[in-house]
């Protein structure tokens, strides 16, 4: 499983959307949750999972093991928006590579969520949180222009990961 970014527009647009049941929700409606691995509950650690598990495995069908075993490290750091009516929008996760290079992976958005800039506000938080530190990730090859607004860089050739086109991008 690589780093994946789940959203209408790959340009990040920040208007509203409207969910299946009409509540819309807006760029400013969302808390931005920042937490250590250690730091989580069980509740916020099984909604975490749960949305990736919904966005990656379910409607982008690439059944693959999702519970790799890094989520509990103690160097993992979980970014994550709430709605403001409670609902989890979107999340991430930030790792420690060998050498201090930190990865941010599974970064995925809601359906109700997506086109809000929700993934925007959750690469900004992880940005923030890295600070001039090197980072790297595998992108979905759409969501490149994405990624390149936060100072990530393709580097190397396109590969297929469960069947879809990714590159990896790298921030130093």
């Amino acid at each position: 499983m690589s780093d994946r970014l789940v959203s209408d527009t790959p340009n990040g647009s920040t208007t509203g959307t409207e969910d299946s049941g009409g509540a819309r929700v807006g760029r400013d409606e969302v808390t931005i949750v920042s937490r250590a691995a250690s730091e989580l509950t069980p509740t916020e650690l099984y909604e975490l999972l749960r949305l990736r598990v919904d966005v990656f495995v379910v409607e982008q069908e690439c059944p693959y093991p999702e519970l790799d075993g890094r989520d509990l490290h103690a160097d993992t750091h979980h970014v994550w928006a709430t709605s403001s009516d409670g609902r989890l929008a979107g999340c991430l996760r930030v790792l420690t590579e060998a050498g201090g290079v930190l990865r941010v992976g599974r970064v995925c958005t809601a359906a109700f969520a997506r086109g809000t800039g929700v993934g925007g506000r959750l690469m900004q938080a992880a940005m923030d949180l890295a600070g001039d530190a090197e980072c790297v990730l595998d992108a979905q090859t759409y969501a490149t222009g994405f990624y390149a607004r936060f100072g990530f860089e393709p580097e190397g050739e396109v590969f297929l990961e469960d069947g879809i086109p990714h590159i990896t991008m790298r921030r130093r």
